[in-house]
């Protein structure tokens, strides 16, 4: 019988990644959803269906379709594992929507571009914009200096406990881990210990095999 829940997109992204991640978490049933970008799968009518913008990740859990990384995780652990939400309490559960904004609003913009131009750009056959390298990896030092200092007072971003607000740094952190910019996280001592207890997670390497290095654009790069 195939798995009830579905998700559409290639596992490389790290917008795939994010809800993927949150489902190995959960130990939910899941079927990946082949699709290839390069063939324009994701504009194509019956996926548009799914996702007007015409962008992955989408998820079907049953009649349910839904777009958007951050809000199919949300779904995903509110129906399997809410614990990672903050538990039920209305105390923790603030406090993981204040670093999942943290995420989406200041760290993500940062090391998005800088993964942007040092692995996307290359492998596409473009050349990296230095100046923009350059302006990202200061926010970034700065973000990073904040979460060093919060988890110097606890061992998550939220609190004690890991949550959504954890592990929805994974993906993008992943291709950071893999360009000279690694440092930035590798030198802040708590944010190192924070970063490898992710990517640790059982969950967490199951989802890495699927993201490679060159996400998977080597081949296409030396053709």
């Amino acid at each position: 019988m195939a798995p009830a829940v579905k998700v559409y997109g290639w596992a490389v992204s790290p917008f795939v990644a994010r809800p993927l991640l949150c489902l190995e978490e959960a130990g939910v049933d899941y079927e990946l959803v082949p699709m290839s970008r390069a063939a324009g799968d994701h504009r194509q009518p019956d996926f548009l269906a799914r996702n007007p913008f015409g962008q992955v990740p989408v998820l079907e859990d049953g009649d349910l379709t839904l777009f958007e990384s951050r809000a199919i995780a949300r779904h995903v652990l509110r129906k399997h594992k809410p614990e990672l939400l903050g538990c039920g309490s209305p105390e923790a559960e603030a406090m993981v929507d204040v670093w999942l904004e943290v995420e989406a609003h200041q760290y993500n913009p940062a090391v998005s571009a800088i993964v942007v131009q040092c692995i996307i750009l290359p492998l596409l056959g473009g050349a990296r914009d230095q100046a923009v390298v350059d302006e990202n990896v200061a926010k970034l030092k700065k973000v990073l200096e904040v979460y060093e200092s919060r988890l110097s007072a606890s061992r998550y971003l939220a609190g004690d406990d890991i949550s959504l607000a954890d592990l929805s740094h994974f993906p993008f952190t992943r291709y950071l881990m893999e360009t000279e910019y690694a440092p930035l996280v590798a030198e802040l001592p708590h944010v190192n210990a924070w970063w490898d207890g992710l990517k640790a997670r059982p969950a967490a390497r199951k989802v890495t095999e699927l993201m490679p290095p060159d996400l998977g654009l080597g081949k296409k790069a030396e053709e």
